[in-house]
């Protein structure tokens, strides 16, 4: 399985950086076939990355949910503001499909934070334990999609 994991978001705003934390945890367990990207937000020039990929997993921080993690498949959506500095994960797939005819499977997975908006670097306790349960949830399933892919 060629995995892309984008995780976004802004390690200066606290729970923010979900995202970027999330994919440092993944980066350093070396995934075989995984490619992790970290960023501020996603823009036009993630569309060729989500290009070459076969299953890509954008990850960021999650507002307001009583669930420590969500994930969920996504689709392109050509209706979604591609003219935005940053841009949504289906938007991405969207440019990706219309500029190099490529849709690869995808998901979200949002991570639950409580402390949004002020300036500060680090994780609530909160969102740290959702961190743990959602890197867990998501090994499981990275080795259940491998385990389930055609040999060859």
């Amino acid at each position: 399985m060629a995995l892309l994991l984008i995780g976004y978001g802004n390690a200066g705003r606290g729970d923010d950086g979900l995202g970027p934390a999330f994919a440092a945890r993944i980066a350093d367990a070396k995934l075989e076939n995984c490619i992790v990207d970290i960023d501020y937000q996603l823009t036009v020039e993630h569309a060729l990355q989500v290009a070459d990929a076969e299953t890509v997993v954008f990850v960021d921080a999650m507002i307001g949910s009583s669930a420590p993690y969500s994930f969920a498949q996504v689709q392109p959506d050509s209706t979604a503001d591609i003219a935005s500095h940053a841009l949504l994960p289906e938007a991405v797939l969207a440019l990706a499909d219309m500029l190099y005819g490529k849709a690869p499977k995808a998901f979200v997975l949002g991570i639950s934070g409580e402390s949004f908006g002020e300036v500060a670097e680090g994780l609530s306790e909160v969102a740290f334990a959702n961190l743990g349960k959602a890197e867990n949830f998501f090994l499981e399933w990275v080795a259940a999609e491998t385990k389930n892919q055609p040999k060859g």
